[in-house]
C-alpha cells in the first residue's frame, strides 16, 4: 500500500475551532449569566490555556477528563484536546461518585479538571479514590489542586495551532449504563469533523443562532457547541434547568435556538408562567435523548408555534444519524410522523436489519443499523462487546423500529425495553404515546412486571397533569382500542413523578427495580 498523500489529509476538530475563533472576531461566543466572552477573547484565553497544558507536560495521545457545571470556562479543556490531539472523557455533572471513579479508571485518565465551584468535595474524593489520577486542575481558585485558568493566564499570548490528526483518538464517550457498566466509545476527530458537518448541513438553523444550553454541555448540548460557533452564533448557559429562568434567559436574551429534551418540554407546557412568557425570538427547539409523546409534541407546536426538530442518534454513533425537521412536524397532513425520529441524514447508510443482518419488510420491526463515518471505532477495552454491537458490517444501535414508505423512522422501543408478555412482543413506546394522548396524562411509563401467567404483564407507570384524574380501567381500555388486548395494561400506577436519568430521561431501569426485587428479566 502506498504511503498517505498529505494533499488529501482531512481537517480535524483542532482546525474547526481556529476557524471559528478567527470568523467570530468581537462577537460574544459565550454568556454565563453577566460573564461574557467574545471570540476574540476566548481565543486569546484558549491560546494561553494550551500553553499552560503544555507546560504541564501534556502531549499529543495524552488522556483528560473534565467534571463541571455550565460554564464557558469548562469547554476550554475541550477546545485544547481538539487543538492538541489530547483523548476526553466528558463526565456527567449528576452521576455518583462510584461511577465517576469507575470512569477515571477505566478510561486511564491522567489530569482531571474540575469546576472548583460545584465539584470540589467530589474532587478531593477522587484524588484520594484514584490512584492512577496524577493531577487535579481546579477552573479557578481550588484547594483540591492547582488553579489552571491562573497558570494560563500568566502564559503569553500564542496563536492557536491544529496539531492534532483525524485518525487520533478524540473523546471516550461512556454510555448510560442501561445494561451494566458504561462503556467507553471511542471516536477519532474524524468522527467528531462528521457530526459538526452534519449537523450544521442538515439542521434547520436560525439564520442568527443565539442558542440556550440548559442541558449538561458534557453530553448533547456539549457536540452542539462547535456548530454554534461555526456559525458565529452566541452560546448562552444556564447551570441546570428550571421552567422560569428557561423562559427569563428566552426573554431576555432573545434566545433563537435550544435543545432539550422530552421532559423539559412537558415541565413547560405545564408551567403557569407559560401563556404571559415572550418567547418570540423562538425559532428553533431541538427535542431528542428520549421519546417524546405525538400528543404533548401537537400540544407543543400549538404553544411555541412551528419551531420543533427532532434528532435521533447514539454514543456510538453521535448526535447526527436521523432527523425530523420543522417542515416534517406537519399535524395535520402527516399526523403520523409526530411518532417518527425523522428520516437518515446524508452521510450515513441506516437500515432495519434481522439478527441475521438481512433488511426487514417495509412496515416490520427491525433494529436500526448504521454504516458510515460516524460510526464508532469499537468500546474501549471491550472487544466482545465491541463485536457484539458492530457485526454483519453494521453496527446494531439496540434500537427497534418500523420504516413507512417514504423512509421515516418510527422506533418503537429499545431492545432491552421490549416486553415478552405471554410469548408476544409488546413494545412500550407504542403503549405510551395511546396513553399520553388522554387528557388527563402528563407522562407515562411503561415496562414489564414479573407475574407467574405471563411472565412478564405490561405495567403502565402514570403522572396526571395538575387537577386530573382518570380510572386505572379508562386508561387499560384506551389501550386495549387502539392497540389490542395483548398490549393493554395490565395495571396501571398513578405516581407524583417518573424516575429520570441525569440526563432528563424516562429511567426504566430504575422503575423496574421497584417490581423486580432483584430477580432477572428474559429480556436483556
Amino acid at each position: 500500500m502506498s504511503a498517505r498523500d498529505p494533499m488529501y489529509d482531512e481537517c480535524s476538530m483542532g482546525d474547526l475551532v481556529v476557524r471559528a475563533i478567527q470568523r467570530g472576531g468581537d462577537r460574544v461566543a459565550f454568556v454565563l449569566d453577566d460573564q461574557a466572552y467574545t471570540y476574540r477573547a476566548y481565543g486569546d484565553l484558549l491560546g494561553r490555556f494550551v500553553q499552560a497544558l503544555k507546560a504541564r507536560g501534556l502531549k499529543r495521545g495524552d488522556a483528560i477528563a473534565v467534571l463541571s457545571s455550565n460554564r464557558p470556562e469548562a469547554f476550554l479543556p475541550t477546545a485544547a484536546a481538539y487543538l492538541m490531539g489530547l483523548r476526553i472523557t466528558w463526565m456527567h455533572p449528576l452521576g455518583s461518585e462510584d461511577d465517576h471513579v469507575y470512569l477515571l479508571e477505566d478510561s486511564q485518565v491522567g489530569t482531571l479538571f474540575v469546576d472548583p465551584a460545584t465539584f470540589a468535595e467530589r474532587a478531593r474524593t477522587l484524588r484520594a479514590r484514584v490512584p492512577t489520577l496524577g493531577t487535579v486542575l481546579g477552573l479557578g481558585p481550588c484547594d483540591f489542586g492547582d488553579d489552571i485558568l491562573a497558570e494560563a493566564a500568566r502564559m503569553p499570548a500564542a496563536p492557536l495551532v491544529a496539531e492534532a490528526g483525524a485518525d487520533d483518538i478524540c473523546t471516550l464517550i461512556y454510555t448510560g449504563g442501561t445494561t451494566g457498566r458504561p462503556k467507553g466509545v471511542i471516536h477519532t476527530q474524524r468522527v467528531h469533523v462528521t457530526m459538526v458537518m452534519a449537523e450544521l448541513a442538515e439542521w434547520d438553523w436560525p439564520a442568527d443562532v443565539r442558542f440556550l444550553a440548559m442541558t449538561p454541555i458534557t453530553h448533547a448540548a456539549g457536540v452542539m457547541i462547535m456548530p454554534v460557533l461555526l456559525r458565529s452564533g452566541t452560546y448562552v448557559m444556564s447551570k441546570g434547568f428550571d421552567a422560569d429562568r428557561f423562559l427569563d434567559i428566552v426573554a431576555r436574551h432573545r434566545i433563537t435556538a435550544t435543545f432539550l429534551v422530552p421532559t423539559m418540554i412537558y415541565v413547560l407546557l405545564d408551567h403557569p408562567s407559560l401563556a404571559g412568557a415572550d418567547l418570540s425570538s423562538l425559532q428553533l427547539i431541538i427535542y431528542g435523548a428520549a421519546p417524546m409523546s405525538p400528543a404533548r409534541l401537537k400540544e407543543g407546536m400549538q404553544v411555541f408555534g412551528p419551531v420543533f426538530m427532532q434528532i435521533y442518534a447514539q454514543s456510538e454513533a453521535p448526535n447526527a444519524l436521523t432527523v425530523l425537521r420543522r417542515i416534517d412536524h406537519d399535524p395535520e397532513r402527516f399526523p403520523q410522523r409526530l411518532a417518527s425520529c425523522g428520516r437518515p441524514i446524508g452521510n450515513s447508510q441506516v437500515r432495519l436489519l434481522d439478527d441475521q443482518g438481512n433488511e426487514v419488510p417495509t412496515g416490520e420491526v427491525g433494529e436500526i443499523c448504521v454504516r458510515g463515518p460516524l460510526v464508532m471505532k469499537g468500546y474501549w477495552n471491550k472487544p466482545e462487546e465491541s463485536a457484539k454491537a458492530l457485526r454483519h458490517g453494521w453496527l446494531y444501535t439496540g434500537d427497534l423500529a418500523r420504516a413507512d414508505a417514504d423512509g421515516f423512522l418510527y422506533i418503537v422501543d429499545r431492545s432491552k425495553d421490549m416486553i415478552i408478555s405471554g410469548g408476544f412482543n409488546v413494545y412500550p413506546r407504542e403503549v405510551e404515546d395511546v396513553l399520553t394522548h388522554h387528557p388527563a396524562v402528563s407522562a407515562a411509563a411503561v415496562i414489564g412486571v414479573p407475574d407467574a401467567k405471563w411472565g412478564e404483564a405490561v405495567k403502565a407507570v402514570v403522572v396526571l397533569r395538575a387537577g386530573a384524574s382518570v380510572h386505572a380501567e379508562e386508561l387499560i381500555a384506551l389501550v386495549r382500542t387502539h392497540k389490542g388486548a395483548v398490549q393493554a395494561p395490565k395495571s396501571v400506577d398513578f405516581v407524583d413523578s417518573l424516575p429520570v436519568t441525569g440526563l432528563g430521561k424516562p429511567d426504566k431501569k430504575a422503575l423496574r427495580a421497584r417490581y423486580w426485587g432483584g430477580q432477572d428479566r428474559a429480556v436483556h
